[in-house]
């Protein structure tokens, strides 16, 4: 006897896993937004990099030898929100209308402070997006400064907001 095959649309719907990239039998599927209306949507992300005093000092001076540590990371940032897709297996391809990176020094912190904003006009949200940039310009001061300060720490990454969408608006506490 030949086992009928099941559309993935038949299986999400048979499915009450709360996880949206789960079909009903616990297979990993890319979810279909083709019937979701396309929304101006927006997410913001953080996260902070903590490092030694000297070694914060050489990126505010503009002293560090591989140049402009956050300039650099502004951009690796912006890249990564453009290549979210291709890094991480589930997620959508988006067109961006707008990614922004911002870099908050916090001396007594002795810590660099990322928040990124990411932007588009689809039938999805940008989260993955925004924390891809805050997370990769992040890692990339580390790249950067790694020559004087392997003890360097990413920490507290996390979602800030999120506009847009079915759900509309979210707020972290």
């Amino acid at each position: 006897m030949k086992k009928q095959s099941v559309t993935r649309k038949a299986k999400k719907k048979l499915s009450t896993n709360p996880l949206s990239h789960f079909d009903a039998s616990g297979a990993a599927w890319m979810v279909d937004v083709a019937d979701k209306s396309p929304t101006r949507r927006l997410a913001r992300a953080s996260g902070r990099i903590v490092m030694q005093a000297t070694t914060l000092r050489l990126i505010t001076g503009g002293t560090a030898k591989k140049g402009d540590v956050l300039g650099v990371a502004r951009i690796a940032g912006i890249q990564a929100a453009k290549q979210t897709s291709a890094l991480i297996p589930l997620c959508h391809p988006l067109a961006l209308t707008r990614v922004e990176v911002e870099f908050r020094i916090q001396p007594r912190a002795r810590a660099v402070e990322c928040t990124t904003t990411v932007e588009t006009l689809g039938r999805t949200g940008v989260e993955m997006e925004a924390l891809s940039a805050v997370s990769i310009a992040l890692l990339t001061v580390y790249d950067m400064c790694k020559a004087v300060d392997r003890g360097m720490r990413i920490e507290s990454v996390g979602l800030l907001e999120k506009r847009g969408g079915k759900s509309g608006t979210w707020l972290a506490e």
